[in-house]
């Protein structure tokens, strides 16, 4: 692999004020290896520390709970929810500034697709209408989701207000910038999805009605953290416990929602798909990045089996992304950019060994040598 051909993977960008040495990012995964409470630890600092080490311009944080209700996803995850949650990820940021990268917190509430939650045994969602699918066990689930309970608007005004409280605190962590966390089937993208929001009210029925949470979520985080932090978003169609999932209008639904997100005070666009080089709305049809980008008019993040580095090179230098983010491939090889770089070969993902029985961080990441 030589350096040469990976000119527009390896230049710099800007964010707001902040720089990216490269358009490699690690992806949002989560990891459950937080403490009971929520607090960050020093498991979670050497975790993420190593993609630093290895070469990566920016790492996305598994998404984070917001408040002591109902926004945890899964036992052992960490929160932004109280001042010691604050403290505790501050070594973690720190430790990722001292290798020259950028960490940003994606926040997250799981909505009716919460599988493990300390603050209560009950879930909420648009609807009275469980998710797909099953729990997945190696985040410590099992069986099918619960039926949720269906949001009041006192819900829904308390989920925006923890939005922004939580990005405030990650202001206060010393965080680059957040990540609202408007995908894979998580509240924000259950208020998105026709059959899982069957509202009456003015946050649902119509796409335009099923948007309003995450451009008015947008707009409170907004104004509690300025002007001058990052502020992106992450949206899919595929979901968690529903991996096929379209969107039902196809490519003009994701020209409503892009546009709509494009004319916001958002800095980025995050999208995720199965494998972001595919159409993703049949034959023939834009990618889920292309259709982000032209549509949205934003800075587009890329996610989906890019972990090959000229696959990667080729879909910048089309100008279908403007950065792409790794999840398995980062897992592998948390030093991919620098392996990249220096023409090594890569390693290749095993499942087994990392994200079972449990996703937890193990001791073999942890002991894994970092190509600096």
């Amino acid at each position: 692999m030589d350096r040469l051909n990976q000119e527009k993977l390896f230049s710099n960008t800007r964010l707001k004020n902040k720089t990216f040495k490269n358009r490699c990012v690690v992806a949002p995964m989560t990891r459950i290896s937080a403490e009971e409470d929520g607090r960050a630890n020093e498991t979670m600092k050497k975790y993420y520390e190593r993609y630093a080490k290895g070469g990566f311009s920016a790492i996305i944080t598994e998404g984070i709970y917001l408040d002591e209700r109902y926004s945890q996803g899964y036992n052992d995850q960490p929160g932004l929810v109280r001042e010691d949650h604050v403290q505790a990820w501050k070594p973690v940021v720190d430790a990722v500034h001292k290798h020259d990268s950028l960490i940003l917190a994606q926040l997250m509430h799981a909505g009716g697709q919460s599988q493990g939650n300390a603050y209560t045994n009950e879930t909420i969602s648009p609807s009275d209408i469980p998710p797909k699918g099953e729990q997945l066990g190696f985040y410590g689930g099992s069986g099918p989701f619960q039926t949720p309970k269906a949001m009041t608007e006192q819900d829904i005004e308390q989920v925006k207000d923890a939005f922004a409280q939580s990005a405030i605190r990650a202001k206060e962590a010393g965080f680059d910038g957040i990540e609202i966390h408007g995908a894979n089937g998580y509240l924000l993208d259950q208020f998105l999805t026709d059959y899982l929001n069957r509202r009456e009210d003015p946050y649902g029925g119509s796409k335009e009605n099923r948007l309003q949470i995450i451009l008015e979520s947008i707009q409170n985080i907004r104004e509690a953290v300025g002007s001058d932090y990052i502020v992106g978003i992450r949206i899919s169609q595929i979901k968690v416990a529903d991996p096929d999932h379209k969107w039902a209008e196809g490519e003009k639904e994701a020209e409503y929602i892009f546009s709509q997100l494009g004319q916001t005070s958002l800095d980025y666009i995050h999208v995720t798909d199965g494998d972001a080089t595919h159409p993703a709305f049949g034959e023939d049809s834009r990618t889920l990045a292309q259709a982000a980008r032209d549509y949205g008019k934003l800075p587009v993040i890329a996610n989906g089996k890019l972990g090959d580095p000229d696959k990667a090179e080729k879909l910048l230098k089309d100008e279908y992304a403007d950065f792409i983010s790794l999840g398995t491939s980062a897992l592998a090889n948390p030093d991919l950019p620098n392996k990249v770089k220096k023409g090594m070969e890569l390693n290749d993902f095993n499942f087994e060994k990392i994200l079972l029985p449990q996703a937890k961080v193990k001791d073999l990441e942890l002991q894994m040598e970092i190509v600096q």
